[in-house]
C-alpha cells in the first residue's frame, strides 16, 4: 500500500499537471458519479492528506480518492500513449489541453462537496506531511490505548496519518523495539523520539524516487523485505511474521537481536523465510 510520502509525490504529479488548467475532459468510471460532467471547470490543487488524495475543483467540488494496495494515478502528455493497466481497470480521467491523469484501479472514489472534506478524511490524526502536524497530538494519540502493540498503533490512521507497513517495520528497527511491544511499555524517552522520527524519515523520501532508511547505498532498508538476509547491524537474520487483529495480517520484520519485546510464537506467526517485496 502506497505510504503518505509516496502519495504526496503522486499528489505534487497530479497538481503540477492539473492546478489552474480547465478541464476538457472528464469521465469517472464509477456508477455514482458516471454521469458527473466536471469539462469546463478549473481544477484548484491537489492535496494529500495521510493516504488520500483531494482534488478541488472549481464550483466547490472535490474528487476524493484513496490507493489503497493497487491504486495509482498517471500522467500523460497529449499523444502518449497510456500504459497504467488495461483499459477496464480505468476508474478516472481528468484532462485539459496539455496534460491527461489517469486514475488506475482506485478502489476508492468519490465526487464531494469541498465543505464536505472532513466528513472523508477528518477522522485522520496529524499529518506527518501536512500543515497540521503535530507531535504531541500524535503521541497522545498513540498511548489512549497503551495496552495496543506499536506496530498496529503506528498503522492507525487515526493516531497519524501516512505510516504504511514500510515505515512501520523500519521505525520499530530504528527504536530498538518489536512491532509487538504493547505501545504503553515503549520506554518515554523512545516514546519522545518516535513522532520526530517518523516526520524525519517521511519528509527525507517524499522527494526520492527510491525511498531509504539506512542512509546507504547498496541497501535501501534495514529489514522491511529483508527476510532472512543478515541484520544490517549484527548479522542476524531477519525475520517476518503476520502481524494484525485476526481481520487483516501484514507482513512485519524485525532484527530478534537489535529489537527487544514480545515476539509472536512461532506457530501462530508462520514465520516465513522468502522475502515479500512491497508495492510502494
Amino acid at each position: 500500500m502506497p505510504e503518505g510520502d509516496t502519495v504526496w509525490q503522486a499528489a505534487r504529479r497530479l497538481h503540477i499537471a492539473l492546478a489552474g488548467k480547465v478541464l476538457i475532459r472528464s469521465d469517472l468510471r464509477v456508477p455514482k458519479y458516471a454521469t458527473a460532467d466536471l469539462t469546463g471547470r478549473t481544477v484548484l490543487d491537489v492535496t494529500p492528506r495521510g493516504k488520500h488524495l483531494l482534488t478541488r475543483i472549481e464550483g466547490g467540488l472535490t474528487l476524493h480518492s484513496h490507493l489503497r494496495m493497487d491504486g495509482s494515478w498517471k500522467v500523460y502528455g497529449n499523444g502518449q500513449r497510456w500504459s497504467g493497466g488495461p483499459t477496464h481497470q480505468i476508474r478516472a480521467i481528468l484532462g485539459n489541453t496539455d496534460r491527461t491523469a489517469v486514475g488506475y484501479r482506485l478502489p476508492a472514489l468519490e465526487l464531494i462537496r469541498t465543505t464536505d472534506e472532513p466528513h472523508a478524511v477528518g477522522y485522520l490524526g496529524p499529518d506527518l506531511l501536512g500543515p497540521d502536524w503535530n507531535p504531541d497530538k500524535a503521541l497522545e494519540n498513540l498511548l489512549r490505548d497503551p495496552a495496543r502493540s506499536l506496530g498496529e498503533a503506528l498503522l492507525d490512521q487515526r493516531n497519524l496519518a501516512g505510516i504504511g507497513n514500510v515505515y512501520k517495520s523500519e521505525l520499530c528497527f530504528l527504536l530498538r523495539v518489536t512491532p509487538w511491544l504493547p505501545v504503553g511499555e515503549l520506554p518515554a524517552d523512545l516514546a519522545a523520539q518516535l513522532p520526530p522520527l517518523a516526520r524525519k524519515l517521511l519528509e527525507t523520501n517524499r522527494d526520492r524516487p527510491a525511498r531509504s532508511t539506512t542512509g546507504r547505498r547498496d541497501q535501501n532498508l534495514f529489514v522491511y523485505g529483508r527476510a532472512p538476509r543478515p541484520c544490517l547491524r549484527c548479522g542476524t537474520s531477519i525475520l517476518l511474521a503476520d502481524q494484525g487483529d485476526g481481520s487483516r495480517e501484514r507482513a512485519t520484520y524485525w532484527c530478534p537481536t537489535c529489537q527487544s519485546g514480545p515476539t509472536p510464537p512461532t506457530p501462530a506467526a508462520r514465520l516465513r523465510r522468502s522475502p515479500r517485496r512491497t508495492t510502494n
